[in-house]
């Protein structure tokens, strides 16, 4: 649990977290947002003040340490890469300040883009999930049948669809939590593009379309235009939109990437340097 003191008035909000290394928990960075103090409950019953080491927005993780001495419960990490749709999900957290509720469900999708969900103003891809995820839950490890944190769940959602869940991989968030450690911040490379999976039923394959170009972005100065195809990038076939987001966030802000589009009829070799998504959204 996560109470918090406003400097206004008094408060409290909650959310979830797990220990993943020597005095270091996981959470969502807006369980602590804009927070003054953090307490932190453990499931058996220690109370710890803790100092927020670093939080991203862009991916909604924050890391936090415990002041205090172990020795630590420590959560045992999975791999993300290797879960499959239908396998088993269990959500742990303390929805509604319910403390150490386990929910079950299965894993049905494995790439859910944030932006599906109508989520701009983030970056990630999500598990989904039909365990039950509550308010409280935030930051609070999504488990496999082994025990194994897979992932950190981070939202539910309402109205049509309502349901489902969806948890950040635990693979993307051990990346970010070593820099938030390192560096206190982590850099997003970014061109300025979203794009769209499609299916081009005439030649039987997938594509992956240009859907929108940002205004004075990288992509648009290089020349980039909506409804371009992607063809390749840095030379690999790409088949889905996930293949190029995984490629500019390896390639990081210090090099160019070589793309090839397909424009009607024409094909196109562009090279296009990323740029951190701060600097992008300050343009």
């Amino acid at each position: 649990r996560f109470p918090y003191e406003s400097e206004q008035r008094i408060e409290e909000g909650q959310g979830s977290g797990f220990i993943f290394d020597d005095g270091l928990v996981i959470t969502n960075a807006h369980v602590i947002n804009n927070t003054q103090r953090l307490i932190i409950g453990l499931s058996d019953g220690r109370k710890y003040r803790g100092s927020v080491v670093g939080k991203d927005l862009i991916t909604d993780l924050a890391v936090i340490k415990l002041e205090g001495k172990g020795p630590w419960p420590k959560a045992i990490l999975g791999d993300s890469d290797k879960i499959l749709v239908g396998d088993w999900a269990i959500a742990v957290g303390n929805p509604f300040g319910l403390k150490n509720t386990v929910t079950l469900g299965i894993i049905s999708n494995i790439s859910r883009n944030s932006s599906q969900l109508g989520i701009y103003d983030k970056k990630f891809e999500l598990i989904q999930t039909d365990a039950a995820i509550n308010p409280g839950n935030s930051g609070g490890p999504l488990l496999n049948n082994n025990g194994e944190v897979i992932g950190i769940n981070t939202l539910i959602r309402s109205g049509p669809g309502a349901g489902l869940s969806f948890a950040i991989p635990i693979n993307k968030a051990k990346k970010i939590a070593n820099d938030l450690i390192k560096t206190g911040q982590v850099i997003h490379p970014m061109i300025g593009i979203s794009l769209l999976n499609e299916f081009d039923i005439k030649n039987n394959k997938k594509t992956v379309k240009v859907e929108y170009v940002m205004p004075r972005s990288p992509a648009e100065k290089s020349g980039i235009l909506k409804d371009d195809l992607i063809l390749k990038i840095n030379q690999k076939v790409v088949q889905r939109a996930s293949d190029v987001v995984n490629t500019i966030n390896n390639n990081g802000i210090n090099q160019n990437i070589n793309i090839l589009i397909k424009r009607r009829n024409r094909l196109i070799n562009i090279k296009v340097k990323p740029i951190d998504i701060r600097k992008l959204r300050s343009n």
